[in-house]
């Protein structure tokens, strides 16, 4: 059984860092891709970021991209989102989803993934 657990949302004000994490289990072999997405109140669900454990290769959405940074611990099952430069409108949570896939997804939708953490909130105060 796939597992996702997210942690190191919290409260930042502008213009600071969190690094957020995404452990996963239930997989046997590194065929898949790991996706962060956020949620704001009110609006949908969007892709952030995305990385493949296979090959490293990473996929950022234009509003992120630059401030950013998605990365691997394979040796720890886990994945990274390392946001700097944090702006009141990255407040959301932050969901981080997984499917198998040899390359990484160039988010278009929530379809994209099969399964889903629990979520964390990530609050950015002006």
């Amino acid at each position: 059984e796939v597992q996702l657990v997210e942690s190191g949302g919290g409260w930042v004000q502008a213009g600071g860092s969190l690094r957020l994490s995404c452990a996963a289990s239930g997989f046997t072999f590194d065929d898949y891709a790991i996706g962060w997405f956020r949620q704001a109140p009110g609006k949908e669900r969007e892709g952030v970021s995305c990385i493949s454990r296979l090959d490293g290769s990473t996929y950022y959405a234009d509003s992120v991209k630059g401030r950013f940074t998605i990365s691997s611990d394979n040796a720890k099952n886990t994945e990274y989102l390392q946001m700097n430069s944090l702006k009141p409108e990255d407040t959301a949570v932050y969901y981080c989803a997984a499917v198998f896939s040899y390359t990484v997804i160039k988010i278009k939708s929530t379809r994209d993934f099969d399964w889903w953490g629990q979520g964390t909130q990530v609050t950015v105060s002006s």
